[in-house]
């Protein structure tokens, strides 16, 4: 017979970490475990507040669930019990996990995939005043792929500064839903000036129509906007790129869909995360082999991670180990 166990788990944040709707000093996650004999799977999920999640309602959430994993429930099961966002992806990562050591095979062999190389993914600066975050840009400089977070008076300041401070770095800049129209008619052309590969969510999720208008001299990129494969249509003629975080998906099972429908949409697509631990980004590595933008940073965020863990080298991030997931 199989278990459930879920739990909360903090892990703290290296300083202070900065976006337009607020900041934070610890990452607090969800962790699931499913067990079944001598074999058990585990999942990790980052409830997220902008989409009306909290600690106690993803617990809720998986608790729900209790009754269909316990019995021996599948993944297409769950996704018929529990919609895309934090719990399922717990669960389902969970439950990947777990059949992945029944079988003595890894993940990317059960899911059809190529096996698994080493990634080379962004680098976040968080939302500072501009003198700061030139110091971290310097700071980080030798890294080949920065992510800055904006979204708010003075951000062409903050731009020029990060440029300043990392003059070889490919940036991507994430407004976190924080820009005016006004604002796009000057950022934009400014970050296509500066050198910026792309922008990330600049207008709130609903009220990106005006993307349609708007010129796109770099390419944009859908996050809030985007969350499962039913929420591509909607997207055409607004973005170039999707974001895809396992997190929103639902887990891995619907990030691996996604990813083809939007591939055979013609979008191109970059592969996020929220700030978790290794355990929540294992599952994020297999989705970005081959994909254009990596942003699976989180645990280089945190003062501490999981043991074992992710194997980062500077902004080189290894597949994961069995050990750890998968």
């Amino acid at each position: 017979m199989r278990t459930l166990h879920a739990v909360a788990e903090s892990f703290p944040i290296r300083g202070r970490f900065n976006i337009s709707r607020g900041a934070k000093t610890e990452s607090v996650v969800v962790l699931a475990t499913v067990g079944e004999g001598s074999k058990s799977g585990r999942g990790e999920c980052v409830p997220y507040a902008r989409y009306g999640e909290s600690i106690d309602s993803v617990l809720e959430q998986i608790e729900s669930a209790r009754g269909l994993i316990e019995r021996g429930g599948d993944r297409a099961a769950l996704a018929g019990v529990l919609p895309p966002g934090a719990a399922r992806n717990a669960l389902d990562c969970a439950l990947w996990d777990l059949e992945a050591k029944q079988a003595g095979r890894p993940v990317w062999q059960l899911a059809g995939l190529a096996a698994p190389a080493a990634l080379t993914t962004a680098y976040t600066l968080s939302l500072e005043e501009p003198d700061a975050m030139e110091a971290a840009a310097r700071a980080a400089s030798a890294r080949p792929l920065l992510k800055i977070k904006l979204g708010g008076e003075g951000d062409l300041a903050r731009l020029e500064a990060v440029r300043r401070g990392a003059p070889a770095a490919k940036l991507i800049v994430d407004a976190n839903e924080g820009w005016t129209i006004e604002a796009y008619k000057t950022l934009a052309p400014a970050c296509a000036r500066l050198g910026v590969a792309l922008i990330e969510q600049p207008f709130p999720a609903g009220k990106d129509d005006a993307l349609k208008d708007l010129a796109h001299p770099v390419p944009v990129c859908a996050d809030e906007s985007c969350h499962d494969s039913r929420t591509l249509g909607p997207l055409q003629g607004k973005y170039e790129v999707i974001n895809i975080k396992l997190d929103k998906t639902g887990g891995l099972t619907e990030a691996l869909a996604l990813k083809r429908a939007a591939e055979a949409a013609g979008f191109r697509v970059m592969v996020g995360c929220m700030v978790g631990t290794s355990l929540a980004m294992a599952p994020g590595v297999l989705v970005a082999q081959g994909v254009e933008f990596v942003d699976l940073d989180g645990p280089l965020l945190l003062a501490r991670d999981r043991e074992p863990a992710l194997g980062y080298v500077g902004s080189t991030v290894a597949p994961p180990t069995p050990a750890l997931w998968g």
